[in-house]
């Protein structure tokens, strides 16, 4: 198993970048990646295969940000994963930038998919991983989407189709923070039990702490090393800005506005956690 404590650290990062990338804007998706940094870490810490040289490996594994609003908290892994250089968050969501505040694959090295017009992820994962089985090649197919996009039909079209093919080299990892743009996702539109919906359309179901990294490490190798031929799904409970207390109790917290001095104190107080 990786070393948990240097999980940490690398989460921590996660978190600072996408703080430092906030800051540029003022504004932006930061308790998504907050709460998603813990998972994202794992991934890119511990899990796949890629070479930071060269983004477009034939042989890496493929992660889709199904999610786009999350773009945030994917750029700052990309760093971390040293796939983009660090001085490119001070450009966040500017002209001509490589990091736009959605996702889109014809500017970021490593994104692999434009997304934002949720639902979208599922379905093009379950092509993708239809095409490397074909091709014979051995690896994963990620699809990272929110709880919002359990609201989506294609999202469940997908889901049977993954299974109907057997779709060993696809896992999928939903955030499960209960937040979306019109509110707490389970009164928008109440998708439990999802546990037992996911088993039903014939998938291998975890349900985790997305904040407890050796959960998430342990989540992670078994959905890799499953022998049954079907597809895998990691359901990730979240905290929305997990790690800066004002941030996890702010009731509006989908897309953050932050007052200029709140930036820094934001950063304080993770550096004194991670001290």
């Amino acid at each position: 198993m990786s070393d948990v404590s240097k999980l940490q650290e690398c989460a921590y990062r996660i978190r600072r970048y996408a703080l430092r990338m906030g800051e540029v804007q003022g504004q932006g998706y930061i308790g998504q990646a907050l709460g998603w940094a813990d998972v994202l870490a794992v991934a890119y810490g511990h899990a796949m295969s890629y070479r930071p040289e060269d983004p477009k490996w034939e042989g890496r594994d493929r992660f889709l940000l199904s999610h786009g609003h999350y773009a945030i908290a994917f750029y700052a892994a990309l760093i971390e994963a040293k796939i983009i250089p660090e001085e490119e968050l001070e450009t966040y969501g500017s002209d001509d930038s490589r990091l736009p505040m959605s996702g889109m694959a014809t500017y970021t090295p490593g994104m692999e998919m434009s997304g934002g017009s949720l639902g979208q992820g599922l379905p093009i994962a379950v092509g993708m991983a239809l095409g490397l089985r074909l091709k014979g090649n051995p690896a994963f197919v990620y699809n990272s989407m929110s709880d919002g996009e359990l609201d989506e039909g294609s999202t469940w079209e997908a889901a049977m189709g993954a299974a109907h093919h057997g779709l060993s080299n696809l896992i999928c990892l939903v955030d499960i923070n209960n937040q979306q743009a019109d509110g707490p996702s389970g009164k928008v539109m109440g998708f439990e039990p999802l546990a037992d919906k996911w088993a039903s359309f014939g998938w291998h179901v975890q349900r985790v702490n997305g904040n407890d990294l050796p959960a998430v490490v342990a989540a992670f190798d078994a959905a890799r090393n499953l022998k049954e031929a079907k597809p895998r799904v990691i359901l990730f409970d979240t905290l929305m800005g997990k790690g800066v207390p004002f941030l996890e109790t702010r009731d509006k917290n989908h897309f953050i506005r932050v007052d200029p001095p709140e930036w820094q104190q934001a950063l304080s107080i993770l550096d004194q956690s991670q001290a």
